[in-house]
């Protein structure tokens, strides 16, 4: 699997963005944060940690419920690839700003 324009969700790029400004989330509080069904967001999380983008970090509070953390670099390389299109152009300004 690769991420790639066009065959990728955008919810994978709400989801990375979402976790660059707020830092290590589970998938319910991302699903609660964006508004979306649990369901794609499981779906975008799988995804972004096949490609090593996402790292899961155990949550020592509630061990059932992993924290997502974003791969900085990864992260960074992915959203350079891609940021003139629609997919990225929604991501937030602050993002960008964090990569830097």
């Amino acid at each position: 699997m690769s991420i790639r324009a066009g065959r990728t969700p955008r919810s994978t790029f709400s989801i990375i963005s979402t976790l660059i400004t707020n830092g290590p989330m589970c998938p319910k509080e991302i699903s609660d944060k964006l508004d979306m069904a649990p369901r794609t967001v499981s779906f975008a999380l799988k995804k972004l940690l096949s490609e090593k983008i996402l790292r899961r970090i155990p949550n020592l509070l509630d061990m059932r419920r992993p924290k997502y953390h974003v791969n900085m670099a990864q992260a960074r390389d992915l959203l350079e690839k891609y940021r003139n299109t629609p997919y990225v152009s929604s991501v937030h300004p602050l993002v960008w700003r964090k990569m830097a």
